[in-house]
């Protein structure tokens, strides 16, 4: 009797577990769709350049619960932890994210992005290195990265507040005139709240099926934990770019970078100074500055990111996370 109420209770737990997937999944694409769309079309209302949305909502919303992660890491003095959370990110953005959304329709850039947004990146990644090259991010570093990221923003705002709006595709959102800005903004905060939520349910869902099927925690950490956390950035991405949102796919992805690279890392090196181990300078570290030098190179040429180099860049997310989980197992 016994035996049978607790077969009974384990396929409950397995069929409400497959449910939490699926339903996170659909909430997921729901929701990206109307925070996107909120996104573009309070872009359009005010009349601000959409890769300012981009940059700005999109791409810190979307990475709030790395700040979360890496200041409770912090906290609890596991400084790597912090860092590994916020470089990783970054990888994951570019190679990962901007590789699938380019193999789904290719990404094309602005002047704006080349000259002014890439060249940021380029060099907070450079100022940031030389931080952390003698094996330690101080309170002081860290306070300095929070100042440059408020210096940083306040620049982008500024400057692209003055420019002219860039004209949005054909097809890409609806006449100033016919947005209900109520209704937009509505969208693009409930539906960001929504995209984070249901990916964490998603998340749960998928943890909870591998541990029924005795798959270990390392395995699940590395690939459904990994890429769970980056569900946000990758579902408003592929949304944005099926919508011919350009400016916000790749504000979201620059917007994150610079956000992590800044304001997580200088959070959690403020709460707690981190210890920087080799392997994360001369691998995470270095595997990132790369992926934002060939970013920049590649959007360089023709001014997009077609299949070709989103597979290349899809291609390297999936070689750095095989390596890395080939040096876990070959350390255990």
């Amino acid at each position: 009797m016994l035996a049978n109420l607790n077969q009974l209770i384990a396929e409950f737990h397995l069929l409400f577990a497959i449910l939490a997937v699926f339903g996170g999944l659909i909430t997921l694409l729901w929701s990206a769709d109307k925070f996107i769309s909120g996104s573009a079309d309070v872009a359009n209302f005010i009349g601000i350049p959409a890769l300012l949305i981009g940059i700005l909502i999109v791409g810190f919303g979307t990475s709030a619960p790395e700040m979360l992660v890496s200041a409770v890491a912090a906290m609890e003095h596991k400084s790597e932890l912090a860092l590994g959370n916020a470089y990783g990110s970054n990888i994951c953005n570019i190679a990962l994210i901007l590789g699938l959304t380019a193999l789904i329709k290719p990404i094309h850039s602005n002047k704006v992005i080349l000259l002014r947004d890439l060249p940021i990146l380029f060099s907070l990644t450079l100022f940031s290195a030389y931080q952390i090259y003698d094996g330690v991010l101080s309170r002081t570093d860290a306070i300095v990265l929070l100042v440059l990221f408020v210096i940083c923003m306040s620049f982008i705002i500024l400057t692209d507040l003055k420019r002219e709006k860039i004209p949005e595709a054909e097809n890409s959102s609806n006449s100033a005139k016919d947005i209900n800005l109520f209704i937009s903004l509505f969208w693009l905060f409930f539906g960001l709240i929504l995209l984070v939520a249901s990916s964490k349910i998603l998340v749960w869902g998928a943890v909870e099926i591998a541990h029924i099927f005795k798959i270990s925690d390392l395995i699940i950490g590395l690939t459904i934990v990994a890429v769970g956390t980056s569900l946000p950035e990758l579902a408003s991405s592929i949304t944005a770019a099926r919508k011919n949102h350009h400016d916000i796919v790749l504000g979201n992805i620059i917007g994150s970078n610079i956000f992590n690279l800044l304001c997580v890392v200088g959070i959690a090196g403020s709460i707690y100074p981190a210890t920087v181990g080799r392997e994360v300078l001369y691998r995470d570290f270095l595997v990132m500055a790369l992926l934002n030098f060939f970013l920049f190179i590649f959007l360089c040429g023709r001014g997009q990111i077609g299949r070709t180099k989103g597979a290349i860049l899809l291609l390297t997310y999936i070689t750095y996370t095989a390596y890395l989980i080939y040096e876990v197992i070959n350390n255990l």
